[in-house]
């Protein structure tokens, strides 16, 4: 979905809630959050979960791969949906529907449905991509990076922040009168209902493009702009896919996001076990890792976007790659610690590592095809969820202790790190950046739509 450029906000002011531009980047951000807090808000409570169920760890290595696997497909389709609906329904739709698994899940009764169930959940993880595509079509190339990355990373922050609330809101059910096999049902609730409110509250408030909504454009115009999209969306599905560039940031994301999500689904049984916490202190230091998501992100995107105006394109390929190392690092550091207070600072630092090349790969993301911004937003989303699932095999065996896991994890994701320098741009394609970058900085007249 093409937009005029002059249209693209060339600021982003926190504090400004302004339509479309920045209505559209806070809505984004908290409809991602809450998508990821119901995604993940059964993980803090395995250990609960686990007894009642009778679960083993192979069971529940198949729930961890079962809730990131169908997300794979989800955000390939979903970009193509983002292309031809808008971002505005498609966010209201999933959201709404999405709810229904989420809220569901409560009803399980053994360990096939349960599984089902978290796969069935995993389809809301599609959200990602439709928040970075509305904030690639509202945002000038000089701040894509940044919105890009907050966005994202303000929403993985639903992550850190369920291993903290759900716990509580177990507890608060359990306060009430509730067994505990009936509050972490209830818990479920909470979530689904509360992505319902998010549903209707963003199609009511978003705009698809700068312009408008698809279905407010004039017969005409709406005629050219379906014609052209569709023609663009075929050719650039085609091109999407020939290119190598997708696929080294398909792998690259799968080895940050992709450890991300892994992690969040392991922390708090990781501390419980490992650490021999309980549950609501095992989820409050698990959560610290996902609130990271409050700055981590942003910082990754922000610089991101420092070296692409310095250095231009191949600025940020070389940052990527940087933040991809040290977060390879980081993690075998992490799975080394049995001291407490030890790993607990190891994590943060590679929390920090993970969240920065996450920001760092979706500055990279918007100048591979501006023609199919959902598409290789799809493709490279789905990537992460792919790296979760092959990160997910390693803790089905009782054979490999879960800190083995983690640091074989580690190994791969630096190895991982050198294929940033296969993602090659053109000069074409650097004048090109360099041009729009320009312009982008020389339209004063926006600013003031963001200065509310």
């Amino acid at each position: 979905m093409s937009t005029q450029k002059t249209n693209k906000a060339t600021k982003i002011n926190l504090f400004s809630f302004a339509a479309p531009h920045m209505r559209t980047f806070h809505l984004s951000w908290i409809s991602f959050f809450l998508c990821f807090f119901g995604w993940f808000g059964i993980a803090p409570l395995m250990a609960v979960v686990r007894e009642e169920l009778n679960l083993t760890q192979s069971q529940i290595g198949n729930t961890i791969i079962a809730s990131v696997a169908i997300t794979v497909i989800a955000r390939i389709v979903i970009g193509r949906f983002c292309d031809k609906y808008g971002p505005r329904l498609t966010y209201s739709t999933l959201l709404i529907l999405g709810s229904i698994p989420v809220i569901s899940i409560g009803l399980s009764d053994s360990y096939e449905s349960f599984l089902i169930l978290r796969l069935v959940i995993g389809v809301i993880g599609a959200s990602f991509v439709i928040t970075q595509y509305h904030t690639s079509v509202m945002f000038a190339d000089n701040v894509v990076g940044t919105a890009n990355a907050t966005t994202a990373g303000w929403g993985n922050m639903g992550g850190g922040a369920t291993q903290v609330i759900m716990p509580m809101i177990f507890s608060g059910f359990v306060f009430l009168g509730l067994e505990e096999s009936s509050a972490w049902r209830w818990a479920m609730a909470v979530p689904g209902v509360a992505m319902i409110v998010l549903g209707i509250l963003y199609y009511k408030y978003t705009t698809d493009t700068p312009e408008g909504n698809f279905s407010d454009l004039k017969a005409d115009s709406m005629a050219e702009l379906e014609g052209d999209n569709e023609e663009e969306s075929e050719v650039s599905m085609l091109e999407v896919m020939k290119d190598y560039r997708v696929w080294s940031l398909f792998i690259i994301y799968g080895a940050s996001f992709g450890i991300e999500l892994t992690i969040n689904n392991i922390a708090a049984i990781y501390y419980y076990d490992y650490f021999s916490l309980d549950l609501k202190t095992a989820g409050l230091i698990a959560g610290l890792f996902g609130l990271m998501n409050i700055f981590a992100r942003s910082v990754g995107g922000f610089l991101g976007d420092k070296c692409g105006i310095k250095f231009g394109l191949r600025g940020r390929v070389v940052f990527l790659f940087i933040m991809l190392f040290l977060e390879g690092i980081a993690l075998m550091v992490f799975s080394s610690m049995s001291v407490l207070p030890l790993a607990i600072g190891t994590m943060i630092l590679f929390s920090l590592c993970v969240q920065m090349a996450e920001g760092a790969t979706y500055s990279v993301v918007p100048f591979i095809n501006r023609k199919a911004i959902g598409a290789v937003s799809g493709i490279v989303g789905a990537g992460g969820n792919a790296g979760a699932v092959m990160a997910g095999f390693l803790f089905k065996y009782e054979s490999i202790p879960y800190p083995q896991a983690l640091f074989i994890i580690g190994i791969v994701v630096t190895i991982v790190s050198f294929v940033a320098f296969t993602i090659r741009f053109s000069t074409a394609d650097e004048k090109e950046a360099e041009e729009e970058l320009e312009e982008a900085l020389a339209e004063p007249e926006l600013e003031p739509v963001l200065a509310d």
